[in-house]
């Protein structure tokens, strides 16, 4: 016998359809000049996230939203807060003498991607109140419903918490390396000797190619752009360890991901990232981080598009310790990067299992068997 079944006890469940027992309504347009980004409530517009705040709110907290048009139709929602329900956002009000809200969203969870499959519209995709309120869903008692709720709430709060210590953790271990880092890599007017970029470095930006996407032939080898690898490819041009480093684009001001990288084995790489080629490890790995630690503003001309040429490029003056000195500040920074890697990439596995998880037993417990016609 199944946990279901146990927990249903020989009771039959009625099926009816979501017209049956809930109400669904639209949200109210909502003009653009009422959202900003510091309004008390969250806004709505149907999609995955919120598209701003406002100061006004249509809705309270706990309640379901369905998105009605756009790429998203179809998305199913549950928002904690007092929001504001905007044009293309559906509310879902149940009936709470029949079915229980979480209940109801639980339900709707599993049919998320049943819904997007009705999207309807030649331009902007939409999806009608019909499709929504003539689907069938089972009606099991109330206690049932409470003990079906509670058990899949379980593995999403459980989500949530792991997300949230993970996140932190993150957060932390990156505070920690930046720390380091800056503590590592500042040093005292005098205290090193330095030397131009240009003189510890073989510069090979001569023999990049750049490929058009309708021209590259589909491979395993890592294509390289201003900001790591873009595409893979059939061929190679460079073989070895080397540093890559931007050399235009937005990201050489804002330093969202690092502008100095490195790439071993096989590689091509076109003319938006810089080449360079060390005799050490230590000396690319150090020049690698020190590059990410500094600001390169003085380096970079061009206001619509920022490049780094290569003549200011092998301009920069890098700090020139001992090759054992080098050696001990590598061996530190290259631990925090590995934890700090190490969580980044774990994070969204984890979230990944724990979501397969509440999948798995969603669809065990919302598998009613069909009233016989």
């Amino acid at each position: 016998m199944s946990y279901l079944d146990k927990l249903l006890n020989g009771v039959e469940v009625e099926w009816k359809t979501l017209g049956e027992v809930i109400k669904l309504e639209k949200g109210k347009q909502l003009n653009k000049e009422l959202l900003s980004e510091d309004g008390l409530y969250p806004a709505y517009n149907g999609g995955i996230s919120f598209s701003g705040f406002t100061d006004n709110y249509n809705y309270n907290e706990n309640k379901i939203i369905i998105s009605q048009g756009g790429a998203s139709a179809g998305y199913v929602n549950f928002i904690t807060t007092k929001f504001y329900a905007n044009a293309h956002c559906y509310v879902v009000l149940p009936n709470p003498d029949i079915i229980i809200n979480k209940f109801a969203y639980h339900f709707l969870k599993l049919n998320q991607e049943k819904l997007t499959t009705k999207q309807h519209g030649a331009g902007i995709p939409a999806l009608r109140t019909s499709e929504i309120l003539n689907m069938n869903i089972p009606i099991p008692p109330l206690k049932v419903q409470e003990e079906i709720v509670r058990i899949l709430d379980t593995f999403t709060e459980l989500t949530a918490e792991l997300t949230a210590e993970l996140t932190a953790e993150l957060t932390a271990r990156k505070k920690q390396y930046t720390y380091y880092r800056d503590k590592l890599l500042s040093f005292e007017d005098g205290e090193v000797e330095g030397k131009a970029l240009g003189e510890l470095a073989e510069n090979l930006d001569n023999m990049r190619k750049p490929i058009t996407s309708g021209l590259r032939e589909s491979g395993q080898i890592p294509y390289y752009g201003a900001s790591g690898v873009v595409d893979y490819v059939k061929d190679y041009i460079f073989e070895g360890d080397y540093l890559l480093i931007s050399e235009d684009g937005a990201n050489l001001l804002a330093r969202s991901t690092p502008i100095a990288f490195s790439a071993s084995g096989k590689i091509w790489v076109n003319n938006h990232a810089h080449v360079l080629k060390f005799d050490t490890y230590e000396e690319r790995r150090f020049v690698e981080f020190y590059l990410n630690h500094i600001d390169l503003t003085p380096y970079i001309s061009g206001a619509a598009q920022p490049k780094l040429n290569q003549k200011n490029l092998n301009s920069i003056k890098i700090p020139n310790p001992s090759y054992l000195e080098k050696k001990r500040i590598i061996s530190i920074l290259d631990k925090f990067d590995a934890l700090t890697s190490s969580i980044t990439e774990g994070l969204p596995r984890e979230i990944e299992l724990r979501q397969k998880q509440y999948e798995y037993y969603r669809n065990m417990l919302l598998s009613f068997p069909k009233q016989e016609v």
